[in-house]
């Protein structure tokens, strides 16, 4: 009996899979139907040559018709509380009539390729409320085809209706780079610690910062919370002036006493407001595009190099050549280089 139930269960999903259509599922995406974005982030995030053809059907209608939103970065060291952000934060949304979704990239073992997609578990108040999406991607060695994956999930969220797009990312590193060049707000949130506060993180990440908010300031943590605050906000001030003339703030901000949660979202509203009025927040947008066209050119050419059987041949042999200080570095690079450039030109 359990197998003929696994077997229609199969069944149906094999019928269900077949009857799909970019048109069909593009249609249930504008009746903001879950299970079809779902479903969708699915398809796009999938090898098979046949999902690939109909992501590209499906991001093209979505592209055509496309909603409107705020794409809001959110990042910071770890223990930072950034779930626990999120969660009080989204609420604070959701009560304010908005649709939130959550897009998270998570930590991945580098060795074992596992992940621990735990955000539902960690937002366990927000996951459950109807207006609000989340959606965990492991990151893996393959930070650029994750932020790839994310920037078409972006897309597909905001086809569905949701007006406030959260990306919660990996911690302070690589990923928040990706992270940036797809948002139009980035919000770094940090604690306040042993005097230190300043050393734990880089430089760059605070220069790409729309606002920086030192979490946790409750209880007898108040105090430091706010000396650590202002010194953020201190040199913040010493950065060059950012090319969209937002001045960069810092505050404080408590998930556990829902306190400034608001100012966070009210700060948001004015940047929004004052780089669409001066012409930023639209041709970041373009500048954002015209990097991935970049981005995504790149990948594919590598991906041509990477997946060929007789062009990984070839750069073993090279590699014993390197390692057997037959060949420079860069000899031996421009010796695979140039075969594979001549290759392609026989190929056409």
């Amino acid at each position: 009996m359990d197998n003929k139930r696994i077997d229609n269960w199969i069944q149906k999903r094999k019928e269900r899979k077949a009857s799909f259509s970019a048109e069909n599922l593009f249609k249930e995406l504008k009746n903001g139907n879950r299970e079809a974005l779902g479903t969708c982030i699915t398809i796009i995030e999938s090898t098979r040559v046949e999902d690939k053809n109909l992501s590209t059907e499906l991001l093209q209608l979505c592209l055509e018709n496309p909603g409107r939103s705020i794409r809001v970065g959110i990042t910071g060291i770890p223990g930072v509380g950034k779930s626990t952000f999120i969660e009080a934060f989204g609420q604070y949304l959701i009560d304010q009539g908005h649709k939130v979704a959550v897009l998270a990239i998570d930590p991945s073992s580098q060795s074992s390729g596992g992940s621990i997609l735990g955000d539902k578990t960690r937002m366990e108040h927000l996951s459950t409320k109807e207006n609000v999406f989340i959606r965990p991607t492991a990151a893996g060695s393959a930070l650029g085809g994750v932020a790839r994956k994310t920037r078409e999930t972006i897309y597909l969220c905001e086809t569905a209706g949701y007006d406030v797009i959260l990306i919660e990312t990996v911690g302070v590193g690589q990923s928040e780079t990706l992270v940036h060049s797809m948002v139009d707000f980035f919000l770094l949130l940090m604690l306040s610690g042993a005097g230190d506060e300043l050393q734990g993180i880089k430089r760059g990440i605070m220069e790409m910062a729309d606002a920086l908010v030192v979490t946790k300031a409750d209880g007898s943590n108040k105090k430091s919370a706010l000396a650590a605050s202002k010194a953020y906000g201190n040199a913040m001030h010493l950065f060059p002036a950012k090319s969209s003339g937002w001045i960069s703030k810092s505050f404080t901000c408590s998930a556990l006493e829902n306190e400034n949660i608001d100012q966070v979202w009210q700060t948001i509203e004015q940047y929004q407001n004052q780089t669409i009025q001066n012409g930023w927040f639209k041709f970041n947008r373009e500048q954002q595009d015209i990097y991935w066209l970049t981005a995504s050119l790149k990948e594919y050419i590598l991906s041509d190099f990477f997946e060929n059987e007789c062009w990984l041949s070839e750069l073993k042999k090279t590699e014993k050549l390197v390692a057997d200080q037959k060949l420079t570095v860069f000899n031996a690079a421009e010796q695979l280089f140039k075969s594979y450039q001549n290759s392609r030109k026989n190929d056409a």
